[in-house]
């Protein structure tokens, strides 16, 4: 038997009054998971524990069976681990987003999608500029870095907002704050003159993009700890694929394999049909691949509501269909959002998110189809959502 997880980021959402009630995936075109809720089991899981931040981070260690509670330490140095980043002894890791400020306000959390070229000359004039032997920037992917600060464990104790929490709010008051925060504040002062003056933002001025005017540091962590590997919890070879370095250092800290499928990014651009066809193609070296898909959580922290159908209907279309391809007997699915982007409020929630298990063993338990509404008429609810992956292999 093969398995397979398609983790939907962002794709749960809240009823829209607008749209007769209808939330995100009520609304969307999706016979391919309408016809696996149908023929599968479904329900809700809890996927982000109470009281912890409703964050991929947190979310995505469930659904690959890991208990947040017990393992989640910080998500900037997993991002780190993921980028090949080594953290001394007292060392801390922060995500550096590059965003864009207009008038006080949060104008964009991710500097209007800035491109990785562009995105890396800008890391690298910071390095120039304002490293030290302290401090220093690490390119990622997209507007996603990361700063690292050595003896920076006080830092860890400032109370930090994330950029995509406050679009359009004044940053003045969602400026770290509290203990630690003092470095934190300066250094994104400080990114304030380099990034005005760099030909990259001018550049993106001069043909009407967004610049990127400041960074933004939040989701800090120091060492990680140490999980024991997805084969020796589960018993089964595992390969990741996703557009995003957390899935990638999640992925390494498990020991799973990280698939390079070209096309995969981490925004509405993805190529959704190699992805599933590197997916499957994986299952011949792997027991267990999980599938994660960024587009619909860019769209819905962009506000983005048909952007954020499309991108459900597209992963539909190009990804649930190739996985009911495969010979019925073969093959187990999980689908599932990692949490709740709500267009409304355009970042996470810690709302249950809606899953289904399809293929042999899984009876069908009265779903009419893939959404909140339906998942919750069923009855079924997983408390413990890094409980998932377990039923889904063992059953």
């Amino acid at each position: 038997m093969k398995y397979l997880v398609l983790i939907i980021d962002g794709a749960a959402d809240w009823p829209l009054e607008d749209r007769g009630g209808k939330t995100c995936l009520e609304l969307a075109r999706t016979p391919g998971l309408d016809s696996m809720a149908r023929e599968g089991v479904v329900g809700l899981a809890r996927t982000v524990p109470d009281g912890m931040e409703p964050s991929s981070a947190c979310a995505c260690m469930s659904i690959m069976g890991y208990d947040p509670e017990v393992y989640f330490s910080g998500r900037g140095p997993i991002e780190a681990r993921s980028m090949g980043i080594p953290l001394e002894e007292g060392e801390v890791a922060f995500r550096c987003n590059l965003v864009a400020v207009r008038d006080g306000r949060m104008w964009s959390y991710c500097a209007g999608h800035i491109s990785d070229a562009e995105s890396h000359a800008i890391i690298d004039s910071l390095n120039d500029k304002l490293a030290d032997g302290r401090i220093r920037f690490y390119p990622g992917i997209g507007y996603r870095h990361i700063c690292t600060i050595k003896d920076g464990q006080t830092c860890l104790e400032a109370v930090c907002t994330p950029p995509h929490d406050i679009t359009d709010e004044p940053i003045a008051e969602f400026l770290p704050h509290g203990v630690g925060s003092k470095l934190l504040v300066d250094i994104m002062e400080r990114s304030k003159s380099i990034l005005d003056k760099h030909p990259v933002s001018i550049a993106r001025q001069d043909r009407g993009d967004i610049p990127a005017s400041m960074v933004w540091l939040f989701w800090g962590g120091g060492g990680i700890l140490d999980i024991p590997s997805f084969r020796k919890r589960f018993g089964l070879r595992a390969a990741m694929t996703s557009g995003v370095d957390l899935l990638k250092g999640l992925a390494r800290l498990a020991e799973m394999t990280v698939l390079e499928i070209p096309g995969v990014t981490d925004n509405i651009d993805n190529d959704h049909a190699a992805q599933g066809e590197g997916a499957l193609a994986a299952l011949e070296k792997h027991d267990i691949v999980f599938l994660h898909i960024e587009a619909p959580d860019e769209a819905a922290h962009d506000g983005r509501l048909d952007q954020k159908i499309g991108a459900i209907e597209q992963i539909d279309k190009l990804v649930i269909s190739r996985l009911r391809s495969w010979p019925a007997d073969e093959l187990r699915v999980l689908v599932l959002p990692d949490h709740a982007t709500p267009i409304e409020v355009m970042t996470h929630t810690p709302d249950p998110v809606p899953f289904v298990f399809w293929g042999p063993g899984f009876a069908a338990n009265g779903a009419r189809s893939f959404s909140e509404t339906s998942a919750g008429e069923t009855g079924l609810f997983i408390e413990r959502g890094h409980e998932l992956v377990g039923m889904l292999v063992r059953r």
